[in-house]
């Protein structure tokens, strides 16, 4: 029988990677829950841009700190600085480890060196491998609010008046449901005035239907639109007189970005367990795309879908070439999507591409494509997205508090779920990730 333990401490870090990192992991109403049922004291290190206030965490029964030594169980979002780890304890973040990506290295190093405990947030998945605690469709929403603010002024920039010029960044919203709100005006808008000429059909594509693409999806259906299929683009581009009063949503799914190089019928088995037999075949729809949203996992197994050299052929081929944006929210830095080149911050979302020099410039006046790369966008939405993660998380919290981490793992009493996500269990990989030992 395994021997019951003290309850731990909790505690919630500030985060410190960027000035926009407002979320939180658990927040107030949920720390209220696991105090009444754990009985556990929680610590929350003050942060002076944290969304929630200290205010709403005293209420909540928390305990203010000014460091992280109070904390048994360390709970935060994003990596920590390799030099604030405290020997012996227990984090729970999302690491960027598990790839063996080299920025992540130092860290790791850290907190097998100190003794610690590592569990993953990325690695909290069910039976079925599907994750279980996760930022949802938020970084889908803010990235496409984002982007039409953004080609908003574009547009604009370009003698094209729209009416997307009004949009607000996600992060000027308080909630999603402000935003949406506002975007359903501006749909009223288009329904009346209609768009300019010059940009209809206003089409838009979505590489990807997972949690990110619904989350574009949901701000999109703001606006007076019709779903189209990848295949009606190049029919629809040659109408006459398309309706200025809606715009054009594809859904791009694997069997519209990729053939088989043999010329086999697309099986979508092979291509997850063979992606090197199949080849990109996006670049086809290009010249019929006003944006492209990137929405798709991608590892450099996969081919990627816009290179340099189809951007390259578009605008050579074109004077005024149709795609005039492209909102990589996924984020895979000379992935998916070859022209992102850097990832970008809320500050300075986008950068300007130019596919014939193969050079970029910051900010989005001037010529070029517009690349959106900022790749932390749930921080945009700081509200919404903490309590939607923190209600995914909170169950799982009184598990991790009273494991007993002076056993070994399979008799720590931690649950399946969470189980497979320690990375580092007092100081030694465990069995699932002792491959990182190559990238260490």
């Amino acid at each position: 029988m395994q021997r019951k333990c003290a309850m731990k401490s909790l505690l919630i870090r500030a985060e410190d990677k960027n000035e926009w990192e407002r979320r939180v992991p658990i927040v107030p109403n949920d720390v209220r829950k696991i105090i009444k049922e754990t009985g556990a004291r929680v610590f929350v290190q003050r942060s002076n841009k944290r969304f929630f206030t200290e205010g709403e965490y005293r209420a909540a029964g928390a305990i203010m700190c000014d460091d992280m030594e109070p904390g048994d169980v360390i709970f935060g979002i994003k990596e920590i600085p390799e030099e604030k780890i405290i020997p012996n304890k227990t984090y729970v973040f999302f690491s960027h480890t598990i790839k063996g990506q080299p920025a992540g290295m130092p860290l790791l190093r850290k907190i097998i060196s100190s003794g610690s405990t590592l569990i993953d947030y990325e690695r909290i998945t069910d039976n079925q491998n599907r994750r279980l605690v996760y930022f949802g469709d938020y970084a889908g929403a803010a990235g496409t609010i984002d982007m039409l603010s953004i080609m908003g002024e574009y547009w604009h920039y370009h003698g094209i008046s729209t009416v997307f010029k009004s949009c607000k960044r996600a992060h000027e919203y308080r909630s999603l449901s402000e935003a949406k709100a506002h975007f359903r005006e501006i749909g009223s808008f288009i329904e009346s005035q209609g768009l300019p000429n010059l940009l209809c059909p206003l089409t838009i594509g979505i590489m990807g239907y997972g949690n990110v693409s619904k989350g574009a999806q949901s701000v999109l259906e703001c606006l007076p639109h019709k779903w189209i299929k990848p295949s009606e683009l190049e029919r629809l581009a040659h109408e006459s007189g398309p309706s200025r009063n809606k715009v054009y949503i594809a859904i791009f799914k694997e069997k519209d970005m990729v053939q088989n190089i043999k010329g086999h019928p697309f099986r979508l088995d092979e291509y997850y367990e063979h992606p090197e037999y199949f080849s990109s075949i996006f670049d086809q729809y290009l010249p019929y795309l006003s944006i492209v949203i990137n929405a798709i996992y991608w590892d450099k197994r996969y081919p990627r879908f816009i290179t340099w050299d189809s951007l390259r052929q578009l605008y050579q081929n074109s004077v005024k070439p149709k795609l005039n944006g492209i909102a990589d929210i996924s984020c895979d830095v000379n992935g998916a999507v070859e022209c992102n080149v850097k990832a970008t911050d809320s500050a300075m979302p986008a950068y300007l591409c130019d596919p014939v020099a193969r050079k970029i410039v910051d900010g989005h006046e001037g010529d070029g494509v517009v690349i959106l790369a900022v790749d932390n966008l749930p921080c945009e939405l700081p509200m919404d997205s903490s309590i939607f993660f923190s209600s995914q998380l909170t169950p799982f919290v009184p598990n991790i508090l009273n494991a007993n981490y002076s056993a070994g793992l399979d008799d720590s009493g931690l649950w399946d779920e969470i189980r497979k996500a320690v990375i580092v269990y007092r100081g030694r990989l465990t069995k699932a990730y002792e491959y990182l030992n190559e990238f260490l």
